[in-house]
Order: structure tokens, then C-alpha cells, then sequence
């Protein structure tokens, strides 16, 4: 009867306390979550459309000073293998998005210790100035806490400074699990959670389009899952009305193959099934987020599609070049035709949308041309 009474409250966008969600997510079965989940999605969302994009990940760098315990992809200044992308390389990875239909680029790296605020605004002014179509999905939280510092500007200049020469929106990078206990041992150079949050305050405020995401399954508890989802849900009731805020949330499993933390006995502890309780307890509890992302990239398309009549309503990207969780041991791989046919294959209609979740008239046209 008390999860019944908890659900009941869910499904009217009601938010749970931190001790109904723990009951629900401790105590229903996998499929009367992904059910409730469900009920909840179509209160946010109607219908049966479901969201993909086209977008490149380019890694600004490779040297980063953060040292996450769960990164292959960083190395440190010194070594052999750092670089800095050159304008070229730019060049040719967005000539090739475009040939394939997609208008975004993520563009994300380490925190370089000789980068400073200079070397983005120069890069994203080139960019745009060189493809003024180009969106910019650019840095997250952690780069931008760090520029600040290294700039010693608020977060908010920062962010003003980005957005004037092109940032057009935030990704919710490095969130992992906002849990300082947790941060400390597996990132322990990046920036704490009461930092995370007040740069996405910041962004809200200035209608940036933001996303919020969380990479578990390593050494979190699921009480601090669901504490990292509640933060999220407070910061975005403090968001202006009508404002963006997160325009969705993205979950995906850690990666653990050949990391630090798998050689200090961490393993990778969620399987499919925990993916899609993650997912459909993360619909249930963000009350006020209209959109959750499947990580088909990480748990692959077969879960990705599950997930959807668990309370996801995204399918995400194509992810032309990804280089950090692939590095890490995920190897799934999806061209358009492939996402769009996982989609359908799953009972729902494709929908070409770009960051905003708004539908993308200009490459829908180029899709079905």
C-alpha cells in the first residue's frame, strides 16, 4: 500500500522525499518502476515521439590536471602523447558532421594547466566566424570552475565571457556522482558538488541551455543516487519560468576496462537491469525534467529501447567521435538509419531534434533527402 501511495504521488509530478524514493527504488520490481515511469513520462511528455541527434564529440585535449580514476583518455603534459586540436583538425571533423547531416559539435578536454580563458574565446570565435551554423555544445561545470579560478573571475563571468564569443550551450560534464565523499576518490582535481550546481545556477539564470547527467555503478551508494538527483531537482526549481534550465538528464554506467579503479578493484557493478531501475527511478523522482536520455552508446541499443517504455524519451547521438567511455570498454556503434530504426523497431516515431529538444526542420530535410 505505501508504494502504491508513493507512486500515486510520482505520477502526479509530485516530488518524493529522499526516503520515498529510497522505499520505491529498494522495494518495487524492475517492471513496476519502468510502469510508473512510464505513466510519468506521459505526463511530461505525450505521445510516442522520441528525440535523436547528429553531433561530434572533439576533444579540445587530451592533457587534463583532474585526475579522475575512471579516464583513459588523459594524459599529462609532459607525456608523449598530449596534444592540443589545431584548427585544421577543426576544420576537417566539421566538414564531415556536416556532409553527415548534423550541425552540432560537443567540444570537450581536459583542464590543460597552460589553457586559459583566452585560448576558448579565441577557438569558439574561429569556429563560429569559420561555420556561423555551427551549434556549440561546449566545456560543462568542471572546465568552467576552473577557468574561473585560473582567471579568477565568478562563474558567472566566465560563462558571459564563453557565450559572447560562441558557447551556445552547457553540457552536464563531469557530474559523475555529486557526492563530495564520492568526488575525492575518483576525481579528486575536479570541482566539488556545491561548485557543479552554482555553475549550472549561474547558467539557468542566463537561459543557457544546460543538460544534467550521472555515471554510476562504481563505489556510490544508491542513497547518494538518489541525493544527486534530488540536487538536481532543486537547482532546477530554482530556475526563472520559462527559462531552459536541464534541458534533460543523461545516466550512463561506469565504464571500467582497463581504469584506475578497476586495478584498485573497482568493477563496473550495473547490468542492464540496473540500468533501466536507474532510468525509470530517475523519471520518477526529477518531477520537474521533461526529458531523460537512454545512453545507448553505454548499455547498448537493445536496453536503450527497454528504456524507453521505462521512462526515457531520447535516444540521444550517433556520437560521430567519441574518445573517453570508448576508451574505457564501450564499443557500440549506430549510423542515422540505425538509431532511427532502433527507435521504431521499439515502438515510437523518430524525431530529428537539436540541443533545446526542439525539432530541427533544416536536418530533417537533409535526413530524409
Amino acid at each position: 500500500m505505501r508504494a502504491y501511495e508513493i507512486i500515486k504521488k510520482a505520477i502526479e509530478l509530485e516530488p518524493l522525499t529522499l526516503e520515498e524514493g529510497m522505499f520505491i527504488y529498494e522495494n518495487m520490481s524492475t517492471n513496476e518502476l519502468m510502469v510508473a515511469a512510464n505513466e510519468c513520462r506521459q505526463k511530461q511528455i505525450q505521445g510516442n515521439k522520441v528525440g535523436w541527434i547528429i553531433d561530434r564529440n572533439i576533444n579540445i585535449t587530451n592533457v587534463c590536471i583532474s585526475g579522475c580514476k575512471f579516464c583513459n583518455f588523459h594524459c599529462k603534459i609532459n607525456e608523449d602523447a598530449q596534444y592540443i586540436t589545431s584548427i585544421d583538425d577543426y576544420c576537417k571533423k566539421i566538414d564531415e558532421l556536416f556532409l553527415a547531416g548534423g550541425r552540432q559539435v560537443l567540444l570537450q578536454g581536459g583542464m590543460h594547466p597552460k589553457l586559459g580563458i583566452s585560448f576558448y574565446t579565441d577557438l569558439f570565435s574561429e569556429l563560429k566566424k569559420r561555420y556561423p551554423r555551427l551549434k556549440l555544445h561546449a566545456l560543462g561545470p568542471p572546465e568552467i570552475v576552473f577557468l574561473a579560478k585560473k582567471s579568477r573571475k565568478s562563474f558567472k563571468e566566465v560563462l558571459e565571457i564563453l557565450v559572447e564569443s560562441g558557447l551556445e550551450s552547457l553540457p552536464g560534464a563531469g557530474a559523475e556522482i555529486l557526492s563530495d565523499r564520492v568526488r575525492k576518490i575518483i576525481s579528486p582535481g575536479k570541482c566539488n558538488t556545491k561548485e557543479w550546481l552554482d555553475v549550472m545556477r549561474e547558467a539557468h539564470k542566463m537561459n543557457l541551455v544546460t543538460s544534467a547527467t550521472m555515471m554510476f555503478g562504481h563505489l556510490e551508494t544508491k542513497k547518494e543516487r538518489l541525493e544527486h538527483l534530488i540536487l538536481l531537482r532543486e537547482v532546477q526549481n530554482e530556475k526563472a519560468e520559462g527559462n531552459y534550465g536541464f534541458i534533460t538528464f543523461v545516466p550512463w554506467p561506469f565504464m571500467d576496462e582497463g581504469t584506475v579503479l578497476q586495478k584498485e578493484g573497482i568493477k563496473n557493478t550495473a547490468s542492464a537491469n540496473d540500468y533501466l531501475r536507474l532510468v525509470a527511478i530517475s523519471r520518477i523522482v526529477l518531477n520537474n525534467f521533461k526529458n531523460i536520455q537512454a545512453s545507448w552508446l553505454t548499455v547498448g541499443a537493445a536496453t536503450g529501447q527497454l528504456c524507453l517504455h521505462g521512462g526515457a524519451n531520447d535516444f540521444g547521438s550517433i556520437m560521430m567521435e567519441e574518445n573517453v567511455v570508448s576508451a574505457a570498454g564501450a564499443n557500440y556503434k549506430m549510423n542515422a538509419e540505425g538509431i532511427q530504426k532502433a527507435i521504431k523497431d521499439a515502438g515510437f516515431s523518430p524525431y530529428y531534434r537539436n540541443q533545446a529538444y526542439e525539432p530541427d526542420e533544416i536536418a530533417e530535410k537533409i535526413n530524409n533527402s
